[in-house]
């Protein structure tokens, strides 16, 4: 495939995902789909060259609430992973094998940086905690300056570990 028909049948994906996430999502699963899907397509082997669209579009959701909790009934959006395959016409096996290439590819993982919800990333238990000595400590423990390095850091997509002498 060139660049032309890659970008085609990327296009093709976020537009089946855009319409499960008007359906049964929310335009901030919407953006963060087509955020990964723009990520597979500069990849070297673009992983959704073969296959159905329809499984790569299920996958790529997949992938997302499988970090993101889409799945547990106290999170909203809620849905399951049958009325993902049900909607775009998948197998279970099938689209859980591609979500997880996709989660593999990208490490993705809970509290990603990157491709996490609003509310996950808020939520995150790790966000106000700093390795020093190698053990974990509450960030608001050591001093402020310290503190500032630390988000400052983090502001940049980095993070900081701290070795006393």
């Amino acid at each position: 495939m060139d660049k032309q028909q890659i970008q085609q049948r990327q296009q093709q994906i976020i537009d089946l995902i855009g319409e499960f996430c008007t359906q049964k999502l929310n335009e901030e699963y919407f953006e963060l789909s087509k955020r990964l899907m723009q990520k597979l397509g500069r990849k070297r082997n673009v992983p959704f060259e073969t296959g159905k669209p329809e499984v790569w579009a299920a996958a790529v959701i997949h992938a997302l609430g499988t970090i993101n909790f889409l799945f547990d009934k106290s999170f909203e959006p809620y849905v399951t992973i049958d009325e993902i395959n049900n909607f775009f016409g998948t197998g279970k096996s099938t689209s859980g094998a591609k979500s997880k290439q996709i989660r593999d590819l990208l490490k993705l993982s809970i509290w990603d940086k990157e491709f996490s919800t609003r509310r996950i990333q808020v939520g995150n238990p790790f966000a106000e905690m700093v390795m020093v000595n190698g053990l974990i400590v509450p960030l608001n423990t050591i001093p402020e300056e310290y503190q500032k390095m630390v988000r400052q850091a983090r502001a940049e997509g980095k993070d900081l570990s701290f070795t006393t002498e």
